[in-house]
């Protein structure tokens, strides 16, 4: 495909999946991205979301750097206190990050918990964008309100309607494509808020990495809509908030 635009993956995870046993190996990663075409992406420790936050992290950064990719910490919602000093940790370090990763759902937090709103408000408040997991009817009334720069990484393309009333008056709002395979739903995305609001997502490797990039290649966006989708969606997240 020489005519293929970039394409980098929202939703990397790498280390050991506690709820199927399954583990992320970079290297495992890496070849699925060479097979599909994706240059790169943002990647984030399952470590830091299961069981220690700054090893994790740390672990995360490393396999980045090792490959070319993005970092996106996580922080621990079950723990606020803690999410503070990892924050100010990662904050002040010599690569501060653009991006963090919440998982409610993995770690039993509400997004209707004091927890969940104070984790996101320091987030809003340090100008970094949010990459949340969980349901989008559930996360994203919560975050509503805030001018927070969120990726929604598991819209469901059954949900796709709640997303698209959220997304018209959270123009901050973006939903990652993994999920999105229903008819038309990238379309309808697009038409309704906007291809910028399209962020291509495969949670790699413990996704189908390439029927996303099928879907997205094969859909009725335009050329240039696909490349906003692809990558450049992304790169515009990643950078420092106005």
């Amino acid at each position: 495909m020489t005519d293929s635009p970039l394409l980098l993956d929202c939703d990397i995870l790498v280390g050991h999946d506690v709820t199927t046993g399954r583990w992320g190996r970079p290297e495992n990663v890496a070849k699925v991205f060479a097979e599909s075409g994706i240059s790169g992406g943002v990647v984030s420790g399952l470590r830091a979301v299961h069981f220690d936050v700054p090893s994790g992290n740390d672990e995360a950064r490393q396999v980045a750097d090792g490959n070319g990719w993005t970092t996106c910490p996580v922080l621990d919602l079950r723990d606020p206190l803690g999410a503070e000093k990892e924050l100010e940790r990662l904050l002040v370090s010599d690569s501060p990050p653009r991006a963090i990763r919440l998982a409610p759902t993995a770690q039993s937090v509400e997004p209707t918990y004091p927890a969940f709103g104070h984790v996101a408000q320091l987030l809003v408040d340090a100008g970094l964008t949010i990459f949340t997991e969980g349901d989008v009817r559930k996360v994203g009334p919560a975050l509503r309100g805030l001018g927070a720069r969120v990726v929604f990484l598991d819209t469901h393309f059954y949900y796709l309607g709640d997303f698209v009333v959220l997304a018209r008056s959270e123009p901050g709002f973006h939903t990652s494509t993994r999920m999105l395979t229903g008819p038309d739903s990238l379309e309808i995305v697009a038409a309704e808020v906007g291809a910028e609001r399209l962020v291509l997502g495969c949670r790699t490797p413990f996704h189908e990495t390439r029927s996303v990039i099928r879907r997205l290649l094969s859909s009725k966006l335009s050329p240039d809509e696909i490349a906003q989708a692809g990558s450049r969606s992304l790169t515009t997240l990643l950078e420092p908030a106005c």
